[in-house]
């Protein structure tokens, strides 16, 4: 009877496993080989870099958010798990539905986007107000900004 007991018990521990949320992580880069999957430009600048990770483990990389947005937006959330952008400030990977954005046309980017991601809503005013210009952004608010290649003025 112990025995049955013990199995009964082995096997709810292993169900409860297995419905464990997934963990997604990114990848590294790689500036020698990997290649932006919306404008086919080689990854640079890494310290740009987004990067998405499908729930079948699969990766896709940007050079840059508005790319990675791009993406997201033309072919929905659906088959990702999750998907990660490089802080500001640190140049760590942090997810994008987490981070604070800081926007201004004078900011560079690979793609000229000139949208910054920050770990925290601190430090991304404090950058803004380092550098005397910027728009405070939300993930949310990525939807629907203009990702219209931007001009230096």
């Amino acid at each position: 009877m112990k025995g049955k007991w013990l199995i009964a018990v082995w096997i709810v521990v292993l169900l409860l496993a297995g419905c464990s949320e997934k963990e997604y992580k990114p990848k590294p880069i790689s500036v020698e080989t990997d290649v932006c999957e919306i404008c086919k430009m080689s990854i640079t600048h890494a310290n740009y870099a987004g990067q998405i990770v499908f729930k079948n483990n699969d990766h896709l990389v940007f050079d840059d958010l508005g790319c990675l947005m791009e993406y997201m937006i033309d072919n929905g959330e659906d088959k990702i798990g999750a998907a990660f952008i490089v802080e500001e400030a640190s140049s760590k990977w942090i997810n994008v539905k987490d981070a604070v954005y800081v926007y201004s046309q004078h900011y560079w980017t690979p793609m000229n986007y000139g949208v910054l991601a920050f770990d925290t809503e601190e430090g991304a005013i404090a950058y803004m107000e380092e550098n005397g210009e910027g728009e405070l952004l939300q993930f949310e608010d990525l939807y629907s900004f203009n990702w219209g290649v931007h001009s230096h003025e």
